[in-house]
């Protein structure tokens, strides 16, 4: 009999969904499913083959895995999300605000060639059939469909991205590049650590109060019983998406906590560097 996943969840109703396709198990938004524009999917632990602290579904090629095991993993979720592997575009993440615009020169790059940039944590593009891919293992990935423009963001957003604003830098490049208005677009904030887990130092708590309101910082901080800060990387991306005009009632925000789930999901918090990475998965859908 097939073991049946219990996730843990915050909040009072389920918000991700879990898929099941081709023997890969992964999550979706509705906001982003039902609009029929996008294919879509962040990666779970589970359908892969990769081995040992990797297993089973493991995107790095950077922490020691197999490489063909990394590959087989990209075939099999390529496959279950009906995209084409060969023209995936990966990203290239430091902690940084920087977005790319992929084009056609760039499918492929991190898969089938080398990438030619470095220092990128975030991805736009408004090709059909290009998947975009950024990756994670506690930090907050940023989905973002422009349906009126048919055009699409992918993000990396840690603590010093989301204190940079990745989700409006991001909005910003879509503005530049294809004419995205942030009141017509759908975000989901995916599934990433939270506050109940994310304990943080007096330095970085000070970050947040210095680039947010003061209105918002019982929303955001709060001090445990050991006086230590706990942060919520949720909330404040979804600040930062509404102070850039996104409208409330188009996002949505994961009710998945990495670090809550550590037997389904890679999360730093909870093993350290002896792990894998998960993926998010963003593409345009062709026709």
């Amino acid at each position: 009999m097939e073991h049946e996943i219990r996730w843990v969840r915050k909040g009072g109703s389920a918000v991700v969904r879990e898929e099941k396709r081709e023997g890969v198990t992964y999550l979706t938004f509705p906001i982003l499913e039902e609009s029929g524009l996008v294919s879509h999917g962040f990666s779970t632990r589970m359908g892969g083959v990769s081995q040992g602290i990797y297993a089973s579904m493991n995107f790095t090629f950077t922490r020691g895995d197999n490489p063909e095991h990394v590959r087989e993993n990209y075939r099999r979720m390529a496959k279950a999300l009906s995209v084409d592997r060969h023209r995936m575009v990966l990203s290239y993440q430091t902690h940084t605000t920087n977005v790319r615009r992929v084009t056609a020169r760039d499918e492929g790059k991190g898969m089938e060639k080398e990438r030619d940039y470095q220092d990128v944590d975030g991805l736009i593009t408004d090709i059909p059939g290009i998947t975009l891919v950024t990756f994670y293992a506690d930090c907050v990935p940023l989905y973002i469909l422009d349906p009126v423009h048919k055009a699409i963001g992918l993000s990396h957003s840690g603590w010093r991205g989301t204190v940079g604003r990745m989700g409006a830098v991001t909005l910003k490049a879509m503005k530049e590049a294809y004419g995205t208005r942030a009141e017509d677009v759908l975000c989901a904030i995916g599934p990433s650590i939270c506050r109940d887990c994310f304990e943080v130092g007096e330095e970085v708590a000070a970050e947040f109060q210095k680039e947010f309101d003061r209105r918002y910082w019982q929303e955001l901080i709060s001090v445990n019983e050991r006086g230590r800060y706990q942060l919520d990387l949720w909330k404040a991306n979804e600040i930062i998406l509404r102070g850039a005009g996104v409208r409330p009632g188009s996002i949505e925000t994961t009710d998945i906590c990495t670090r809550c789930n550590p037997q389904y999901l890679f999360s730093h918090r909870a093993a350290g560097d002896k792990r894998g990475n998960l993926a998010a998965f963003l593409c345009l859908k062709e026709g």
